[in-house]
């Protein structure tokens, strides 16, 4: 079976220890799919140019987050790195920029936090890839572009990162319900997504309440690859969506 191209919220770190509707959905989504090896672009690492990881061996953890339980930082994810697919993904990236290699940097929570619950056994080898934000939406939509290939050769791809990260607009206290502008603006989204509409790549001006949705364009950079790299003349499609905390997107997309 041939993976598919998701955009996965990672949402708050504490999706790896609670249970609520998005972590079951994530389980049940993980027991359906089988790849030969899963390819992370998380939000979380930043660089200058496209790096991936080449980690021999069994990754480190990064806790990248500050003041949650203690439970949380006990969280091992004992994913296994993977030399040989990370230098398929730079070799099919070598043509949009130079990629560079790292050798050493473990997992942060943008990708365990989501294998954890799609593949908790850590059986599947990983490499995890950075994002550079500051590349307009259509070449991240291009690098995509350049990595679906590799899902004929059972590669799963990820964005990892949230299409409504506005930590400054969430109500924390209560079930909050979803506020209107957050809901609007992913509607805006998907709907330009599914069009293919050239519009879509033009979201700071375009979309509605895109500054409110997306102050910094890191969480949703990872959005524009797994993009690209789904099915040609194929509609998007939003497998889970939820809001937490009145704005937190948790919206999963398969492309």
């Amino acid at each position: 079976m041939r993976p598919p191209a998701l955009f996965l919220a990672h949402g708050s770190p504490m999706l790896a220890i609670e249970d609520n509707a998005y972590t079951a959905f994530l389980g049940k989504l993980g027991e359906g799919i089988r790849p030969q090896a899963v390819v992370v672009f998380t939000a979380h690492w930043v660089t200058r140019q496209p790096t991936v990881s080449a980690v021999e061996g069994t990754y480190d953890m990064i806790y990248d987050f500050s003041g949650f339980p203690r439970e949380l930082y006990e969280v091992v994810y004992p994913a296994r790195g993977s030399v040989e697919w990370a230098e398929r993904v730079r070799e099919r990236l070598g043509g949009m920029a130079e990629v560079a290699v790292d050798r050493t940097r473990g997992l942060d929570h943008g990708s365990w936090v989501l294998l954890d619950r799609l593949f908790p056994k850590a059986d599947i080898p990983v490499v995890q890839a950075s994002i550079v934000p500051w590349w307009t939406p259509k070449q991240l939509f291009q690098l995509g572009e350049a990595l679906r290939p590799l899902r004929d050769e059972g590669v799963m791809i990820i964005g990892s990162g949230g299409t409504v990260h506005n930590l400054m607009a969430l109500r924390w206290e209560g079930h909050a319900e979803a506020d209107e502008w957050a809901v609007a603006f992913d509607d805006w989204l998907l709907s330009r997504s599914a069009a293919h509409s050239e519009e879509v790549f033009e979201y700071e001006n375009k979309a509605p309440y895109a500054k409110q949705a997306v102050p910094t364009p890191e969480h949703l950079a990872p959005y524009w690859i797994a993009y690209g790299a789904g099915d040609r003349g194929g509609a998007p499609r939003a497998l889970f969506r939820e809001y937490q905390y009145g704005s937190l997107s948790l919206m999963a997309v398969a492309f």
